[in-house]
């Protein structure tokens, strides 16, 4: 069974996804949080590396979180999040397994890059948020570049727009 991988994210203008590593996401906005609720609970899981992980500080409740680490010493105290060192096709592979038809890649930017690199990110579905950074954290590593074509746009607020790109190809180093 193939499982279809979404890459969500909330970035500023100029395509930042957050000043610093431990930045907690309350920039992002309600219509936002919104939308990434309905779209990793429609999916039942979601994948995050570490250091997002512990910037949020808990699993989110109503679908499985998976937290990519290659620290054996995390060791998962809630049933709804679990620790994993499996390479991105081996931990889809098991989920798919489990009975999952979606997951959602939910950052940071080097888990971002780790699955589009494998060629694993079938869509990206971005919030645009009203702000500039000027410095900070891009949605991917250097190297990354793919061809997109726009599946759907959509307002969220007064402020904010949602777009969902398909991944056409993916170009770049590997």
């Amino acid at each position: 069974m193939a499982i279809k991988t979404i890459l969500l994210m909330a970035q500023t203008l100029d395509g930042k996804i957050a000043k610093h590593s431990d930045h907690f996401p309350d920039w992002t906005g309600k219509a936002d949080k919104r939308l990434f609720v309905e779209v990793t609970k429609a999916a039942g899981v979601l994948i995050m590396g570490s250091k997002t992980f512990d910037t949020i500080g808990k699993p989110l409740p109503g679908r499985k979180n998976v937290v990519m680490s290659r620290d054996p010493r995390r060791i998962s105290r809630w049933d709804n999040l679990v620790y994993t060192d499996l390479a991105p096709r081996d931990l889809l592979s098991a989920l798919a397994s489990e009975g999952y038809r979606q997951v959602v890649i939910a950052g940071g930017t080097r888990i971002n890059t780790i699955f589009m690199r494998a060629g694993l990110i079938d869509e990206l579905v971005v919030t645009i948020t009203p702000m500039i950074f000027g410095t900070g954290i891009a949605l991917f590593e250097e190297g990354i570049e793919a061809k997109l074509a726009l599946k759907d746009f959509k307002r969220l607020d007064e402020e904010r727009v949602c777009l969902t790109y398909r991944v056409i190809d993916r170009i770049g180093d590997d």
